[in-house]
């Protein structure tokens, strides 16, 4: 009889750890406000080998020229641009833990990757997807449209315009 008690006890113990354990996770969750933080800045880097890279942090853009390396520029987004990408995040829940991972053994090269890091509020988040899978998540399909978006945006500044065009090819 007292076996049956010890693994009762241990059991119940078992549940209360385990609660108390998802209470902590989703008190620590990124939560993004309703207005544009003024500590709210991203760094993706993206592109077959992660080469090209769109940085707020250090108000950059390097566009991979492929056979002739990479070239950096400054460059920098407008108040209402940034604005205009923070509520974006918000529509697809940045802050949110991703399934970025297809159940599929299909696997595919060369495959473009993105490294997201994002700062709000003092907090990271920080997600990556890789094309290197034949199939593609929901989840990764937003990120990606979020970085087309984004990418569209510096594609439209004269900086950009002005950087040489890419030379080759990936295999």
């Amino acid at each position: 009889m007292n076996r049956i008690a010890y693994l009762l006890l241990l059991f119940a113990l078992f549940i209360t750890g385990c609660d108390s354990n998802e209470v902590s996770k989703e008190s620590s969750k990124v939560v993004m406000p309703a207005k544009m933080p003024s500590d709210f800045d991203f760094k993706i880097q993206f592109g077959v080998m992660k080469n090209n890279e769109i940085n707020t942090f250090e108000n950059t853009v390097t566009k991979d020229l492929i056979a002739d390396e990479t070239v950096k520029v400054n460059l920098t987004f407008t108040t209402e641009e940034m604005t205009k990408i923070y509520e974006k995040m918000k529509e697809v829940n940045i802050t949110e833990k991703k399934d970025l991972i297809p159940k599929t053994d299909c696997m595919q090269e060369p495959f473009s990757e993105d490294e997201w890091m994002i700062t709000i509020n003092g907090e990271s988040i920080n997600h990556y997807v890789s094309e290197q899978y034949c199939d593609t998540t929901d989840d990764a399909k937003q990120l990606i449209e979020l970085r087309n978006y984004i990418f569209t945006l510096v594609k439209s500044k004269e900086e950009y315009k002005n950087l040489p065009e890419a030379n080759g090819w990936y295999e």
